[in-house]
Parts: C-alpha cells; structure tokens; sequence
C-alpha cells in the first residue's frame, strides 16, 4: 500500500517501463484498495497522478467501500473500531468517491453500487446495498 501512496515510486518503476507502453491506452485497476488510502481528497490525489502519466482511450476501474448504507447502530461500531485502532478503512461517500472520475468519461451507469454495475439481466434476487456496501465505476481518459 505504501507505493500507492507514492505513485511516482510506481510509474518510474523499470519493471513497469519494460512490461507497459504507457503510450498507449491501458487499465488502470484499482479494485478494493482506495478505502485504504486515508483522508479527504487523498485517493482523488493519487487516482489523478496515475491518470495523468497514462494515454488518452485508457480506462481507469475502481471501487471503495462506504458507510452509505449503514444502519445507526453500524455507524457506531464503525466509528468505534476506527477510533479503537481495529479498523483501517476510509469509507467514502458516492459523491467523495465519483471524484476520483473527475476528467473521465464515465461509462454507464456510472459510480454505482458494484451489485448493480451493468446487473440489467442477472439472477435474481440482487444483493442489498446495505449488503455489498462498495462503489464502483469504470471511466476513460478523453
């Protein structure tokens, strides 16, 4: 995790240079780790660094997890094991997390709770909002 807090460290990386041609369109995938990255506008900071070294047509996937959906009662123990040490997640909202899309064409339907990301057609019945409690959403770099 330390390296995706320092996109520098992984873009300059040789290994990268030697297995990616960043000049062309790629994917950037950054699935079930943002919520690791702490405080506001911080996973938007790294998102943005790495969008930007990438070529236009390439597509950035992402998710995070949040409290959106969370009862009062899991509000509390949420805050609890965040504030007790046993808990090293940052929730974010849909709006906080969309951000990380800002500049992207987002592809339908858009920042979404990932049980309904493209679900039209899938069995039935669908998880909860509540149950699955995670963002997600594609977008391309114009």
């Amino acid at each position: 995790m330390r390296r995706l807090r320092e996109p520098a460290s992984i873009l300059n990386r040789p290994e990268l240079r030697d297995t990616i041609d960043l000049s062309q369109p790629v994917g950037l995938m950054l699935v079930a780790v943002l919520h690791f990255i702490h405080g506001e506008g911080a996973a938007e900071a790294i998102v943005r660094s790495l969008l930007d070294r990438l070529a236009p047509g390439s597509f950035l996937v992402a998710s995070n997890a949040t409290k959106d959906f969370a009862t009062p009662m899991g509000e509390t123990v949420y805050k609890a094991m965040v504030a007790a040490g046993k808990l090293d997640m940052w929730l974010r909202t849909r709006s906080e997390f969309a951000q990380v899309f800002d500049g992207l064409e987002v592809v339908e339907p858009g920042v979404v709770v990932c049980s309904e990301w493209r679900a039209d057609g899938e069995p039935q019945p669908r998880p909860q909002p509540a149950e699955v409690s995670v963002y997600g959403g594609v977008g391309r770099k114009r």
